[in-house]
């Protein structure tokens, strides 16, 4: 909106809550109004702003935010799944001569009785951030209103999160706008937007708004985090923290936590992938051809070839290459291999499903009332209506057979591009709905894979996601390349995304594009095994390892061995996402947060509490990396160190730094006694 600190951009106009005309504390609310004139007279108050704050606690250290133009406007869906019900009895409001305040477990917010319009958050009174004069402005640019608030950062503060983004770890200087697009890994576009962001001083905040939110993170205004939206409303809540950890556990007790997934989802995935020929001779070779090189496998799961060529959704098997499925079905689950199908929301043209979603109103429609289509991804595809409860019955009615079949999970892909000029079967607002359509996705497979398996049995392996999504596990990073900076770009993605609620988070081992190179393989294999989901997946080719050469299946059978001995360390941290929101694969800003080199890493991370891990992302086996505070033993070796410090080592290929910290955490007893 600004060009700088003193014009605005062409076509835009401000309007700024400049006098604080009314304070007021009732029901446990703070409300305070802001008027957009200077009040010298009673001339003043004629054609005039006001724009409305008002501040509540839906539970200890959490303060609501909603600022308001205009009332009177209709409540517009869909709506960000949140514990709106939650109740703070022990939120307090108060005020004096001076100012007025709102005051929750160790954090408060105050506002001035008169004078200029602001607020600043305090935590153990000490100033956390504020929004300060001028900060939160209405804007009106060619045509359309939007309103923006901006809240400060401290020298040297830090930002995370915002969903699974793959550039920069740290998001200041960075420009995001929070909107699912199907982009890849290598650019600033993400599946999965979250607006929600934490900060190095142990603060969150949550923009309450599934539509597409722009943030300016200490990039126009270099000392704030900019956030605005279109409408006349903007909704968000700030948590306490102190720590970093402390508010992923405020924050997913609003927005939800991961659910419990079964123990063996954290086993290996193998994957027809996606345009290679397989029929089930091939498929079941390549099953057996695993286990005689000693390399089980958790999951079979079948890429979109399962069905016929353009016709996908069908959920139908393509009986020229799959001419006996229930028997096939059989055989593989025989050998205690569960089995996952890839589906997505859309229906093509040439499916047989489609005239019948079209005839029953299942489809997304136009206002002029046909179904929506497009020639994207397949010919003429419509989009299921998950709005529709009828719809969202029909849709898993066709899943129900499949799993009546013996399929365990579905790999619920696509979900990003989302048409915004269309008409949903509620009255959802198209534009809020692109992000949250992932949601609803996600959801309507996840509560049947529940309803049928039970819980604590339900897993999906998704790729889309917003607010909310982190309850409908596993998610994935989505189309990865071959090289060591697709790896490096894919790792930032997951800290990223762990940092945004998600607790489980897996990504395509040794990329989705094009083929790797054996040395490339082997590196990511040691990566892949060390996440808290592990899937041999690609585009064109497979990712069997004797594809590669021969060491490439040592190393493939010895990192599949040291998950499998850490497994019960890995469902200890898998509980904990359950039960805190905390992920599996963690930043190393999460666990030491008061460590400055920590806040900054982005190459390594800890798998749960007690667990280094240093990917090596170059073809030398060089790996430069730091080893935090306290006592340090290798897990492949049993060599101890001390840290503070950085280390500098070169590594083969059944190797990599992995370091216990054995003060930490819990279960980190399996940790000993490797291979």
């Amino acid at each position: 909106f600004n060009s700088g600190q003193w014009e605005l951009l062409p076509g835009t106009e401000a309007i700024y809550p400049i006098t604080i005309t009314d304070v007021s504390t009732e029901n446990n609310a703070l409300t305070m109004t802001g008027y957009s004139h200077h009040v010298n007279s009673r001339g003043n108050y004629i054609h005039g702003t006001i724009i409305t704050t008002r501040f509540t606690s839906p539970m200890p250290n959490v303060i609501r935010v909603q600022l308001t133009h205009f009332k009177g406007r209709r409540e517009r869906l869909p709506a960000f799944d949140l514990d709106y019900a939650a109740t703070n009895t022990t939120a307090s409001t108060g005020c004096d001569e001076y100012r007025a305040w709102l005051n929750t477990g160790q954090l408060s917010v105050f506002v001035p009785k008169k004078g200029e319009w602001q607020f600043a958050f305090q935590r153990d009174g000490s100033s956390l951030t504020q929004s300060e004069p001028r900060a939160v402005v209405l804007f009106t640019q060619n045509g359309e209103t939007y309103l923006r608030e901006q809240l400060s950062l401290q020298p040297g503060e830090m930002v995370y999160g915002l969903g699974e983004r793959f550039g920069p770890f740290i998001k200041n200087g960075q420009s995001i706008d929070s909107w699912n697009e199907d982009g890849g890994t290598n650019s600033e576009y993400a599946y999965k937007n979250v607006p929600f962001y934490l900060t190095s001083q142990g603060y969150g905040v949550l923009v309450n708004n599934p539509d597409r939110v722009s943030f300016e993170v200490g990039s126009h205004h270099v000392s704030r985090v900019q956030f605005s939206a279109a409408g006349h409303e903007l909704d968000y809540y700030l948590f306490a923290g102190p720590t970093m950890k402390n508010v992923l556990e405020q924050y997913t007790a609003l927005s939800g936590r991961p659910a419990k997934i079964p123990e063996w989802s954290f086993g290996l995935w193998l994957s027809t992938s996606f345009t290679t020929n397989y029929n089930e001779e091939d498929i079941l070779n390549n099953i057996d051809r695993m286990e005689e090189q000693g390399i089980p496998i958790s999951v079979f799961h079948f890429d979109c070839f399962w069905m016929r060529e353009l016709t996908w959704s069908s959920f139908l098997w393509d009986e020229r290459n799959f001419p006996d499925p229930q028997g096939m079905l059989n055989r593989i689950k025989a050998k205690g291999i569960k089995v996952c199908l890839w589906i997505n929301p859309y229906i093509a043209e040439a499916s047989p499903l489609f005239v019948e979603g079209a005839e029953q109103g299942y489809l997304l429609h136009t206002p002029a009332g046909d179904v929506y289509q497009a020639d994207h991804w397949q010919p003429g595809i419509g989009f299921v209506d998950f709005t529709n409860p009828a719809a969202r019955e029909w849709y898993t009615n066709k899943l129900r057979s499949l799993l009546n079949m013996g399929v365990d999970t579905f790999k619920t892909d696509f979900g990003e591009r989302i048409p915004t000029e269309v008409v949903y079967f509620d009255g959802a607002d198209p534009q809020r709905m692109h992000n949250y359509y992932a949601y609803l996705y996600n959801q309507t497979v996840f509560d049947l894979l529940t309803e049928v398996k039970g819980a604590g049995q339900a897993v999906v392996f998704a790729r889309s996601a917003t607010c909310g999504g982190q309850k409908f596990p596993v998610h994935w990073g989505g189309d990865n390349s071959s090289t060591y900076p697709s790896m490096a770009e894919t790792l930032r993605g997951g800290l990223s995304l762990s940092l945004s609620g998600f607790g489980f988070w897996s990504h395509d081992i040794s990329g989705f594009n094009d083929t790797a190179t054996p040395d490339l393989y082997k590196r990511w294999v040691a990566f892949g095994l060390l996440s808290s989901h592990s899937r041999l997946h690609g585009s064109s080719s497979a990712r069997m390892p004797w594809l590669f050469d021969d060491e490439s299946i040592e190393v493939l059978r010895f990192f599949n061995n040291l998950k499998a001995h850490i497994m019960p360390y890995l469902l200890d941290a898998a509980q904990e996402a359950h039960e805190h929101g905390w992920p599996v694969m963690r930043a190393m800003a999460l666990e030491f947060p008061d460590d400055p080199t920590c806040l900054y890493l982005d190459r390594q991370y800890m798998l749960g509490s007690a667990l280094l891990v240093a990917p090596i992302f170059n073809s030398d086996g060089k790996a430069e990396y730091y080893l935090p505070e306290g006592e340090w033993h290798n897990f492949l070796t049993g060599e101890v160190a001390h840290g503070p410090g950085w280390r500098k080592e070169k590594h083969n290929y059944l190797s990599l730094p992995l370091w216990v910290n054995t003060s930490r955490g819990q279960g980190w007893g399996c940790l000993k006694s490797f291979p």
